[in-house]
């Protein structure tokens, strides 16, 4: 059986700091939380995924404004964001700037972000990879404003995404609404977030190609230490599913986004036993199931999603997989 990085994360101090924004003291939410009372202070100690939900529940729960989770990221100071967002302000644009906050993420946060760039949208969604149950709402609010705030605060300029959806229903979203300047969709599909994909290339004007080459190698190697207890396939099939939309990655792509070059990571699948080859192919007989079981999706987004030049390989590739075609499977299944 595969290996998975445990389930503990350290809480961010830009946590504990941004609750004075709130009206709200750690003291409070740790007490109400059930948790120590000693975990603000400690800098070592960490927390589950449940335990993390937990106090963003707290949060919520104590905190009368429905746009908290919001308003906490909002008061945040930059000088106090955890080193994979601070290390963002420091990229070309904006793409760059989300694509480094993605990959170090877990970092300081159970979430994983996800973008994705289609025609003139460009999608940011949210997977907890170890959760039980959904996440808090203002957690939720606190990840989209957290990417929102990065784009305004980095590029000087008024980032107004399209929308925002959440598949909760019955929540007050005005002050979400308000703060973001778009239409806020409750009762979809998914939690996301929807941009414009020219919003991407504003420049960053804190843009410091010598502080990244400060910053990454330690970012890479606190990185390596999270993955270090993964097994190369896991995280081969982790960074596929981040970079295959609109895309077929190569080796050498899957490389770079693990740190590592071409030829080791060929060597580390080999010792485990696998190839390259099979595990794209497993990772795409995953997602495409997902896929299709959404009916919202047609079959050139799910081919693009898949990494495919175009439908007609997708058709050809889902045949010889499943022996029928992608319309047969949905209709079955």
């Amino acid at each position: 059986m595969a290996s998975r990085p445990p389930d503990r994360l350290k809480v961010a101090p830009a946590f504990w700091q941004g609750l004075d924004a709130v009206g709200l003291t750690p003291t409070a939410v740790l007490r109400h939380s059930r948790l120590p009372a000693s975990l603000a202070a400690d800098a070592r100690a960490q927390v589950t995924t449940a335990q993390y939900f937990a106090l963003w529940r707290s949060l919520e729960a104590l905190s009368p404004a429905p746009d908290v989770g919001m308003r906490l990221i909002v008061g945040m100071e930059p000088g106090t964001l955890p080193p994979a967002f601070l290390a963002a302000y420091y990229a070309r644009d904006l793409r760059e700037a989300l694509t480094r906050v993605a990959r170090f993420k877990a970092l300081c946060s159970p979430e994983e972000m996800i973008l994705e760039e289609d025609g003139a949208s460009a999608t940011i969604s949210l997977a907890w990879p170890f959760a039980g149950e959904d996440a808090p709402a203002a957690l939720v609010d606190a990840a989209f404003a957290s990417f929102v705030e990065l784009g305004r605060r980095g590029t000087r300029r008024f980032i107004r995404p399209l929308h925002l959806e959440l598949s909760g229903t019955g929540r007050d979203v005005s002050g979400q609404s308000d703060y973001l300047g778009c239409a806020v969709v409750q009762g979809a599909r998914r939690n996301a977030l929807i941009l414009h994909r020219a919003d991407l290339d504003a420049a960053m004007v804190s843009h410091n190609p010598a502080m990244l080459e400060v910053i990454d190698p330690h970012l890479l190697r606190q990185r390596q230490e999270h993955l270090s207890k993964v097994s190369i396939t896991d995280q081969v099939r982790w960074a596929l599913k981040r970079l295959l939309a609109g895309q077929s990655p190569d080796v050498g792509a899957v490389a770079q986004e693990l740190g590592l070059t071409a030829r080791t990571l060929q060597r580390r699948i080999t010792e485990e036993g696998g190839s390259f080859r099979q595990i794209l192919a497993d990772v795409r007989r995953e997602l495409v199931r997902q896929y299709l079981a959404d009916p919202a999706l047609d079959m050139n987004e799910v081919a693009y999603l898949l990494g495919y030049d175009d439908t007609n390989s997708f058709y050809r590739a889902f045949r010889s997989l499943e022996g029928t075609t992608p319309a047969r499977w949905r209709s079955l299944h």
